[in-house]
């Protein structure tokens, strides 16, 4: 079982849920981490499980011999694909680049090659993580 095969049997599943991927991880001891994300609002516990399910149906533990974890992105973790830059947009963020520059303001814009944080536009390319500011206030 690889990334792919993963990816394929859950992507309906994830879908299904509102949710998309974040990140799907397979390490050589075939430990697995599914990260998915809400379309809109917070991934629950019933998410991770119907995940988990699906995962467990299509691929027999005995015999693939893993371990799964299903997981949300989370607030602290930085984003990985283009649809959390989206669901984040008017939010505070964090964005870390290349040659230790660090930029905080509000995110205003993301497409596939750059984002936008306050009036300053930022191409990916120079870019090591962004992250959200979490505000408990």
């Amino acid at each position: 079982m690889n990334k792919e095969q993963i990816i394929k049997a859950v992507e309906t599943a994830v879908e299904e849920r509102g949710c998309f991927l974040v990140e799907v991880t397979v390490s050589k001891d075939n430990d697995i981490e599914i990260v998915i994300e809400k379309e809109e609002g917070v991934v629950d516990w019933e998410d991770c499980a119907a995940i988990d399910k699906v995962m467990h149906g299509a691929f027999d533990q005995d015999v693939e011999d893993y371990a799964l974890t299903v997981s949300s992105a989370g607030l602290d973790r930085p984003f990985k694909v283009l649809k959390q830059y989206q669901k984040a947009l008017g939010t505070n963020v964090d964005v870390w680049m290349k040659g230790g520059k660090k930029v905080k303001g509000v995110l205003k814009a993301a497409n596939e090659n750059e984002i936008v944080v306050d009036d300053e536009t930022i191409a990916f390319d120079v870019i090591n993580s962004v992250r959200p500011i979490v505000d408990f206030k």
